[in-house]
Order: C-alpha cells, then structure tokens, then sequence
C-alpha cells in the first residue's frame, strides 16, 4: 500500500483530531495526548502536532509505503522536506519520539 503523507502543525490538538475526523470520515489511528495524532485512510497519512505557534503550516509531505524498507528524507527545490517510510517504520518512531501511542 503506498499512501501521500501530509503533516501540518495546529494550534489545538483536540479541536483539531475531532475536525479531521469528521473530514477524514474516521478516528485518528494513533493519539498521543496533547501532542500528536495521525490518520491512514485508504489514500492518505495524514499527521498533526501541537504547535501553537506554527499552527496551519505545512510541517512535510511524503509517502508511507510498504515497499519501503527503513526511513529517509530529502528537500526540494522549495525548501520542502520529503519523507519515505513504511508504515511499520512510521510506527516505531511514533513509539520512539512519544512513547507507545494510544490507540483511540
């Protein structure tokens, strides 16, 4: 399964996973308290952190893709950072960065 990933800053973690919800038609599939919350649907990973003071930015795009073994990361011409990484690695590093994620 190969999924475009999106990850945006926000002001308000909870405002925004009950937003995306209902955008997205569904739970976040990992929650981590006042600090982070992701989606995968069928087409797209999409990822938020709490920060207020970058709220509404772009943080990176990329693909999560089962193909993909490991992680990396580039920039473009733009100044954009792109991510590739499989879902098992985007999990680890979920568990890594924030402790085991809830799961909602």
């Amino acid at each position: 399964m190969k999924r475009f990933h999106i990850a945006l800053a926000v002001s308000n973690l909870e405002a925004s996973i009950a937003d995306y919800s209902q955008r997205l038609g569904q739970p976040p599939s990992a929650v981590v308290p006042g600090q982070y919350a992701m989606w995968r649907t069928e087409i797209l990973n999409f990822s938020i952190n709490e920060k207020p003071a970058q709220a509404g930015m772009l943080r990176h795009v990329g693909f999560e893709d089962d193909a993909v073994t490991g992680y990396s990361s580039s920039v473009d011409v733009n100044g954009l950072e792109w991510e590739l990484f499989s879902a098992a690695e985007q999990d680890a590093r979920i568990v890594s960065a924030y402790g085991f994620p809830v799961k909602p």
